[in-house]
C-alpha cells in the first residue's frame, strides 16, 4: 500500500484493495485514477470487494486485542526466542506500551479501511447507478464503517471520528480525538441505515456478504455494550425472524464446506486452496511451535504457538458439553508420544497447501444473538421464560441440562459464562469482560487470573521466570495506548491515560 508517511491516521491513499470468494473479483481499481473509476455499478462493487479484502489484514491478528488479552488464551512459551516480547506477547502478559508495532498496524488497518470507505460514500451518493444497487453497496459500506469503529472505540475509548475524506494532507494535523459517546453515535447511525438499506438476503453468488441481519444483529451489541438494553432487546428480536437457526451440530459453524450458513449472520471470508493469497491461516497460528504436523496435517512446518487454550479456559467447560472436544484438545500426539499442551481446535480442517487453509472467520453467529437477547432481557426486567428459553437453547445443542430458577444476578452469570464456552476463540472474551466491568474491576478480575497462570502455568516455560511486570493488571489498561507514532506525526492528539 502506497503511505503519505505525514499522514497515517487516515491513509490519505487508495490502500490496495483485496479480492476474495465467488463474489469477489480480482479488479484493482486503485491501479486506474480515482476520478475514472466510480462511474458504473460494476466499479462500485469492485471498490465494495476492495473494503470487503481489508477486512482480512485486521482478522488475521485480532485475536491478540480479543482472546490474547483475557483469561481465555495464552502462549506457548518460546525461551529460546524472545523477539516477540515486545510485540505480540505484550498483549498476553499486559505490558503493552504506545511503542508496540501490532498496536500501530491495528490502528493504520482500521483508518486505512475507512477512508476507502468514506471515499467511496461520497461517490456514491453523486452517482446515477441502479437504486436497488446503490441502496445495497451503501448498507454494505456503512455497516464495515460501524464495525470498524466499533472496534477503535472498544480499543482505545476516544478515537479520531473521520467520516469524510480531506481536501489536503494538512487537514490531518487539526483532527483530534472526539469522545465515545460521539462516536457511538456515529455507530449507531450508520447501522440504522444499514438496517434499512440492506437486503435480507442475497442471490447465490453474493453469498457471504453484509445482510440486514448483521445490521441488527451489530446493533444489538452496541446497544449492549451502552448498556441500553430495551433498545437491545427491540433490536434483536427484530432478527429472529429473519431465517437464521443453530445448526443442530455445533462443528458445522466451521467447517469450511458449510461457509455462511444457517448461524452464520456475519463472517469475513477467505478463500484456500489456491494462489491468490486469500487464504487463512489460523491452525498454523495456533498450533503448539513444535507440533510440526501433528495438527496442521503438514509435516515440517514451523507453527507460531499462539491463543493456546488457558488452564482456566479448559475448566470453564462442564462435563459432557459437547463443544470443547470441537473448540479445544488439551494435548497432541507426535511420534508416537502424548504431548500435553494444549490447542484451538475450531479451525483445523483439511487443507490442500501448506499454510493456506478456507476457513472464514465468524464475527456474528445466531447463537450470538440469542445469548444477548437472553442477557439484555435479564438486565432491563429480569430473568423470565422468554429469556431462559434463547439460553437454553444454546445449551441444549451443546448437550446440557436447562437452567431454571436463576435471579438476576445468577442469570448474568450464567450467561457470560455461556458467551464464553459458546463463543471461544471468536474475538468476543476481552470486549465481554470489559463491558460488563468497571476499569477497577477488570483489572481485578485480570489480576485474580494472572496470580492463578502465574502459579501454575498452562505451557511450561523452560526454566525462565516472569519478568516482574508480567500480569500485573492496572485500571488504565481498560484501553490500548495511542500508537506513538500516530501522537508524533499529529502533536494534537493525545496520549490515553496511564501511558
Amino acid at each position: 500500500m502506497k503511505k503519505i508517511t505525514t499522514f497515517l491516521i487516515t491513509a490519505l491513499c487508495f490502500a490496495q484493495f483485496s479480492c476474495k470468494d465467488d463474489f469477489l473479483t480480482t479488479t484493482d481499481p486503485t491501479r486506474i485514477n480515482s476520478n475514472l473509476f466510480y462511474q458504473n455499478q460494476t466499479q462500485f462493487e469492485q471498490a465494495l470487494n476492495g473494503v470487503y479484502g481489508q477486512l482480512q489484514a485486521i482478522t488475521n491478528t485480532a485475536y491478540l486485542g480479543q482472546e490474547f488479552m483475557s483469561d481465555n488464551t495464552t502462549l506457548d512459551f518460546n525461551p529460546l526466542d524472545r523477539g516477540g516480547a515486545a510485540g505480540w506477547e505484550a498483549f498476553e502478559f499486559s505490558t503493552v506500551n504506545p511503542g508496540n508495532g501490532e498496536i500501530a498496524a491495528l490502528w493504520n488497518n482500521h483508518y486505512a479501511a475507512m477512508y476507502n470507505i468514506n471515499y467511496a460514500l461520497e461517490k456514491l451518493a453523486a452517482s446515477t447507478i441502479d437504486a436497488t444497487a446503490k441502496s445495497a453497496i451503501e448498507g454494505q459500506l456503512k455497516f464495515i464503517r460501524a464495525f470498524h469503529y466499533f472496534n477503535l472505540v472498544r480499543y482505545f475509548g476516544d478515537v479520531i471520528l473521520a467520516t469524510k475524506t480531506l481536501n489536503n494532507p494538512n487537514e490531518a494535523f487539526d483532527l483530534v480525538k472526539s469522545p465515545q459517546a460521539e462516536v457511538y453515535k456515529q455507530i449507531e447511525a450508520d447501522l440504522k441505515d444499514a438496517s434499512t438499506l440492506l437486503p435480507v438476503t442475497y442471490p447465490a453468488a453474493g453469498k457471504g456478504r453484509v445482510t440486514k441481519g448483521a445490521a441488527l444483529s451489530l446493533l444489538g451489541k452496541v446497544y449492549l455494550t451502552l448498556k441500553r438494553y430495551p433498545e437491545a432487546v427491540s433490536t434483536l428480536k427484530q432478527v429472529l425472524p429473519l431465517g437464521y437457526s443453530l445448526y443442530a451440530n455445533y462443528k458445522d459453524n466451521f467447517d469450511p464446506a458449510k461457509k455462511n450458513g444457517v448461524e452464520s449472520v456475519f463472517e469475513v471470508q477467505y478463500q484456500g486452496g489456491n494462489d491468490l493469497g486469500e487464504q487463512s491461516n489460523f491452525v498454523y497460528v495456533f498450533a503448539p511451535r513444535l507440533s510440526q504436523g501433528a495438527v496442521t496435517g503438514f509435516a515440517n512446518t514451523t507453527p507460531s504457538g499462539r491463543n493456546i487454550p488457558t488452564n482456566d479456559m479448559i475448566a470453564a467447560y462442564e462435563a459432557g458439553d459437547l463443544r470443547k472436544d470441537i473448540s479445544l484438545q488439551t494435548s497432541y500426539t507426535l511420534n508416537n508420544v502424548v504431548v500435553p499442551i494444549p490447542f484451538v481446535n475450531k479451525y483445523r480442517y483439511p487443507h490442500t497447501i501448506t499454510g493456506r487453509t478456507d476457513n472464514n472467520w465468524p464475527v456474528l453467529r445466531y447463537s450470538d444473538v440469542l445469548l444477548m437477547l437472553a442477557e439484555s432481557i435479564n438486565e432491563a426486567t429480569g430473568p423470565d421464560a422468554e429469556s431462559l428459553g434463547y439460553l437454553n437453547q444454546v445449551r441444549k445443542r451443546a448437550g446440557l441440562a436447562d437452567l431454571t430458577g436463576l435471579t438476576k444476578e445468577t442469570f448474568r452469570t450464567a450467561v457470560l459464562k455461556e458467551r464464553r464456552v459458546e463463543l471461544a476463540f471468536e474475538n468476543h472474551r476481552w470486549f465481554d469482560l470489559q463491558r460488563t466491568n468497571t476499569p477497577a474491576q477488570l483489572a481485578t478480575f485480570m489480576n485474580t487470573y494472572a496470580a492463578k497462570e502465574k502459579t501454575n502455568p498452562t505451557v511450561a516455560r523452560g526454566g525462565i521466570a516472569f519478568n516482574a511486570l508480567d500480569y500485573v493488571y492496572s485500571d488504565f489498561e481498560y484501553f490500548l495506548p495511542i500508537p506513538a507514532p500516530q501522537i508524533l506525526i499529529n502533536s494534537k492528539l493525545t496520549q490515553n491515560p496511564g501511558y
